[in-house]
């Protein structure tokens, strides 16, 4: 909420812009409600929501269209939608999305976009394009889980993530690893 005050000071009547209330915020680590990619038509490529603020699949979709519309042509990297922040870059044909409650650090989102954003491009050789990335669907999806457990930040160093993510498919042996999972396990360990 939004109030015009005015206040007396010395028989002179000053006027005070648009001050917010100040509300309780309960202290929580959670500071992730989902990352987003889409492709460069809005489409969703990958998505994961850690919290209850888009419900069903409805929801989600919708909201990521509304996203994409407002960010697709705009030369920001910080919009505030919906009662939630966002925090995006865009590349070739994706569209990478960090979203945060309102009142979230837009700085603390942005290390997370970093960090993601950086640990794929070491990933696919500095060759972010959709392409690439459903090659190695299977790294995307380990690279989000070192970064983010449950909405909480973990890591943003994406040389600690890569390190954790080769730790990963070597935890496999060869027979249970798939022809991709072997590549992207020397591809890590040649970046390493």
């Amino acid at each position: 909420r939004y109030y015009l005050t005015e206040v007396t000071w010395k028989t002179k009547i000053c006027r005070l812009p648009l001050i917010m209330d100040l509300q309780v915020v309960e202290p929580s680590l959670v500071s992730v409600k989902a990352v987003l990619l889409l492709d460069n038509d809005g489409k969703r490529v990958f998505s994961k929501y850690y919290d209850n603020t888009f419900p069903g699949q409805k929801e989600q979709q919708k909201f990521e269209e509304t996203l994409f519309n407002k960010t697709h042509r705009a030369n920001a990297e910080i919009v505030m939608l919906e009662g939630t922040t966002c925090v995006y870059r865009s590349n070739v044909d994706l569209y990478f999305y960090v979203v945060g409650s309102q009142i979230e650090n837009e700085l603390m989102l942005m290390s997370v976009l970093t960090a993601w954003y950086d640990t794929v491009s070491q990933v696919l050789r500095r060759h972010v394009e959709k392409r690439s990335l459903f090659d190695h669907v299977d790294a995307l999806m380990l690279i989000i889980d070192e970064i983010i457990d449950g909405g909480v930040i973990v890591e943003t160093d994406p040389g600690v993530i890569l390190q954790r993510i080769a730790i990963k498919f070597d935890d496999t042996s060869f027979s249970e690893q798939s022809v991709v999972q072997v590549g992207v396990a020397i591809l890590l360990m040649s970046l390493l």
